[in-house]
């Protein structure tokens, strides 16, 4: 195992991971900013107001996209573990 098949390994990680991370940031941030205009719009300062929304909308996308993810991450450890003989010798 060489230096460029540890960067290989961590490419492929840190690209798991956005892919992983991406659409739920997303969805969180587009959420968290019309909820801002909203209470930026209607003066209402309740904290509670931008928290449930946030939880409902990851929960109805973890319902839509979890089976995705978990293909993905599965997928990710496959290959690694296909690839761990190379790696050992």
């Amino acid at each position: 195992m060489n230096i460029s098949d540890v960067i290989d390994i961590g490419q492929d990680a840190l690209l798991t991971a956005a892919l992983l991370a991406g659409p739920i940031l997303g969805v969180i941030l587009l959420l968290g900013l019309l909820i801002g205009i909203l209470q930026a719009a209607t003066s209402i300062q309740e904290m509670t107001l931008s928290f449930v929304p946030k939880l409902l909308g990851l929960i109805l996308l973890l319902y839509f996209i979890g089976n995705w993810q978990l293909g993905v991450l599965i997928n990710y450890f496959e290959r690694l573990m296909d690839a761990l003989p190379m790696y050992l010798t």
